[in-house]
């Protein structure tokens, strides 16, 4: 069983700042950036490197995501770019934290954590591939087609929450690029 209490001191040792820090039966852990809250889920089968990539993880939120206006682009594709950025900030501020990111998606992806196993990867949208490659790309070898690294690319050169949006709007604008093409086809 999971010290809660532990867990929440370390997100708030972390943020330093005197997060709210809530353990609940979710599907996944979250953080609210302007209620400042961090929301950790009570799952049975999840290591304590698990729940530390998650106070990881969102700890990075509550570092670097600002609540600025996502400029109407797609926030679950600002998101994925986020994801990406906070983490690569995390492991740069907190480097004892990289293996417990690296042990955490391991463990994640063990238990199929992210629907990968028996699937084409190939079909999923560019923005998924994407996720999977920043999370679990070191045990996934996650498919892209030719030209999509360069997004990939983007991604992986974000330094700013401007920059993840930017991005987002370049990703997104070519997906809605790639589905009108696909439906001119048929």
């Amino acid at each position: 069983m999971i010290n809660q209490e532990v867990k929440g001191t370390l997100a708030k040792l972390l943020a330093t700042e005197n997060l709210t820090v809530e353990h609940r039966k979710v599907s996944t852990a979250y953080f609210d950036v302007e209620k400042r809250v961090l929301c950790l889920p009570i799952w049975k089968s999840a290591s304590s490197t698990v729940y530390d990539l998650l106070v990881g993880h969102e700890v990075g939120h509550a570092l670097y995501t600002p609540s600025d206006d996502l400029k109407g682009i797609s926030k679950p594709f600002v998101n994925v770019l986020e994801d990406a950025r906070i983490e690569r900030k995390m492991k740069a501020k907190f480097p004892g934290l990289t293996k417990s990111f690296y042990r955490g998606y391991q463990h994640l992806h063990e238990r199929d954590f992210f629907n990968v196993q028996n699937n084409d990867l190939s079909r999923l949208k560019l923005i998924d591939r994407i996720n999977l490659h920043f999370k679990i790309g070191t045990y996934a070898l996650i498919p892209f087609a030719d030209g999509e690294q360069q997004y990939v690319d983007l991604v992986e050169e974000a330094e700013t929450f401007s920059d993840c949006i930017d991005a987002a709007r370049v990703i997104y604008d070519y997906e809605k690029q790639k589905r009108k093409e696909e439906q001119e086809s048929k």
